[in-house]
């Protein structure tokens, strides 16, 4: 498998950060690219490098994420604008017909954000906030960040074990219950 992190804003980078470390334990082959505010963070691909592999078609990937990703990148690639790397590999991920998983990360959301998303997700495009999860109980920021690189990486059919998995069981007052079918 071979996929494209793009990394977005400073803010959250630890989730791409995560994934990439959970990728190369996988043995997936990751390429990553980084806006100028991820970068301050981080090194790899320039944004403005239009010319690298990953902006071509003809670079065949199982898909890109985005983690996280800013709405200034959302509203870039739903509009089509390949004015740096991040969007124009996103713009390559699309016309290809390839997964792309977006990890938003601006709340609240407007409008325009709402619109946005809602296009791409019309694209098939997976909108993903990287919401933290409490069913299985996390003990650390590590554990809550590891679920959602989890079910992020669920996306693309590779479903490791970087967490918790919901079992179906509840604990009440220290007992073990199955969930009666109503949400957790």
């Amino acid at each position: 498998m071979k996929l494209i992190v793009g990394i977005t804003g400073a803010t959250g980078t630890i989730f791409g950060v995560r994934l990439l470390q959970v990728l190369k334990d996988a043995g997936v082959e990751s390429h990553l690219v980084l806006s100028k505010w991820g970068a301050r963070t981080l090194v790899a691909y320039p944004d403005s490098d239009q010319g690298a592999v990953i902006s071509s078609g003809s670079f065949v990937t199982d898909g890109m994420i985005v983690a996280p990703c800013s709405m200034r990148t959302l509203a870039a690639i739903a509009h089509g604008q390949g004015d740096n790397l991040i969007h124009r590999a996103a713009d390559v991920i699309l016309k290809e017909r390839r997964k792309l998983v977006l990890l938003v990360r601006e709340a609240p959301f407007s409008d325009i954000h709402l619109e946005n998303m809602l296009k791409l997700s019309r694209m098939g495009v997976v909108i993903t906030p990287p919401a933290p999860a409490f069913y299985n109980h996390p003990q650390t920021l590590d554990d809550m960040i590891n679920h959602i690189v989890m079910r992020t990486l669920d996306q693309f059919g590779m479903h490791l074990d970087a967490s918790t998995r919901w079992d179906g069981m509840m604990t009440t007052g220290g007992t073990p219950q199955r969930n009666s079918g109503t949400d957790v």
